[in-house]
């Protein structure tokens, strides 16, 4: 392996060479590599496919100061925003784009964010990405906790830059492009929380993978949650679009949401007035936990499955969003650990989970964007084969009673 900053080389072992590491971002080293490119054809790779990396610096209003990284496999052209928790701003795939269009045009610093604000909603001054990583010391709705403490909408992850960015290339074929960085939540008295979070992509698929490694790093066990809220809007969210998973159970998340079940599969257009609709899910799974969710257009011609396991992430929430385009025209396939009740609630829900001293968790999802009939039908038909002849209960009241 060859271990480079920016593009000069830094380590080269004897081994025979399988991939070459760059080190972008390294806070220990006081490191920041600042404007800066990879290619294949830099690399001297000869790929059917080019492909390439671009770390580069927005400037101007609330994204100053924010990095990006743009990944071009061939076939997707990934923005992940190093600066915002490794999130993912957006994918693009010829004229399909996953991601979604929020009021908040520019990719906010978190310099420029109180999450403690509006009753603690101030994440929502930043959110516009396509997937945002939720938690992980807490995560769901803001509210007091039984220990009187406030905790703010979603956790803190999302809002915290990566201490550390690394970009490898795989230098034998298929010249897999990982992207890896490690965002901490460290306070003094409460968490000592490390998450390596990684994304690859392969040139050519229309597909990616996330793959994260959380660990706790303090002499004493804790709580933790997560919720990957990856975000979907135009074009595949239109009236008539429909999501499709295994489910065992769907209830609602609160009265309102109650009156949208029975047409919890199917989408309307821009709706004025329309507040969210919210609802949990418990998937089924194969024998080996694996599971998906699939959103697809109304012409079922196009489409996003998305892949993950009930054994890292055991329920699924579904955030129906179909507000007018301005506000926000926007649908959330979450998989996740806990539901978006504030954790207080979720406690006795047995959604609470406790990460041991030392120990590490691991969280896999794959997204592939689903560009046919034939892409989507064959992803549709996974989902059938996941859930068979087993029968979804529709629960009809929520799991929690919210106060008024």
């Amino acid at each position: 392996m060859k271990v480079r900053i920016g593009m000069g080389l830094l380590l080269c072992c004897a081994l025979p060479l399988q991939a070459a590491e760059f080190v972008l971002v390294d806070t220990a080293q006081g490191l920041d590599v600042g404007n800066w490119k990879v290619s294949s054809d830099s690399l001297g790779i000869k790929s059917k496919i080019p492909f390439s990396i671009e770390k580069k610096r927005l400037h101007g209003g609330r994204q100053e100061g924010v990095d990006v990284i743009v990944v071009d496999n061939g076939t997707l052209q990934m923005t992940l925003v190093p600066t915002r928790g490794m999130g993912i701003y957006e994918v693009r795939g010829g004229d399909l784009r996953l991601g979604w269009e929020s009021p908040v045009k520019e990719i906010v610093n978190p310099a420029f964010i109180d999450l403690e604000s509006r009753g603690g909603l101030g994440w929502l001054d930043g959110f516009n990405e396509m997937l945002v990583r939720c938690g992980y010391e807490w995560t769901g709705h803001p509210g007091v906790d039984d220990d009187g403490r406030l905790k703010s909408l979603h956790g803190r992850v999302q809002n915290t830059p990566a201490s550390v960015v690394r970009v490898t290339v795989d230098e034998t074929p298929p010249y897999a492009i990982h992207v890896r960085g490690r965002v901490d939540e460290k306070t003094f008295k409460f968490s000592d929380l490390s998450t390596w979070t990684g994304v690859t992509l392969v040139p050519g698929e229309a597909a990616f993978t996330v793959e994260d490694k959380l660990t706790n790093q303090a002499d004493y066990d804790n709580e933790y949650q997560i919720i990957y809220h990856g975000n979907f809007g135009a074009p595949l969210l239109e009236e008539g679009a429909r999501i499709s998973a295994p489910v065992k159970q769907i209830s609602p998340f609160n009265d309102y949401a109650r009156k949208g079940l029975d047409s919890w599969q199917t989408y309307l257009g821009p709706t004025k007035g329309f507040d969210e609709m919210v609802f949990n899910i418990v998937p089924y799974s194969d024998a080996k936990g694996n599971t998906l969710a699939v959103l697809e257009n109304r012409a079922g011609n196009a489409g996003v499955a998305v892949d993950f396991n009930v054994k890292q992430l055991p329920v699924l929430t579904l955030w129906k969003n179909t507000d007018t385009l301005q506000q926000g025209y926007v649908t959330g396939i979450e998989p996740g650990t806990s539901y978006a009740y504030s954790t207080k609630y979720q406690r006795p829900l047995g959604l609470v989970p406790t990460i041991k001293a030392g120990e590490s968790k691991h969280f896999t999802l794959r997204y592939q964007l689903l560009r046919d009939k034939g892409e989507v039908q064959a992803a549709l038909d996974r989902v059938k084969a996941v859930q068979g002849s087993q029968p979804t209960e529709l629960r009809r009241d929520p799991l929690v009673q919210l106060p008024h």
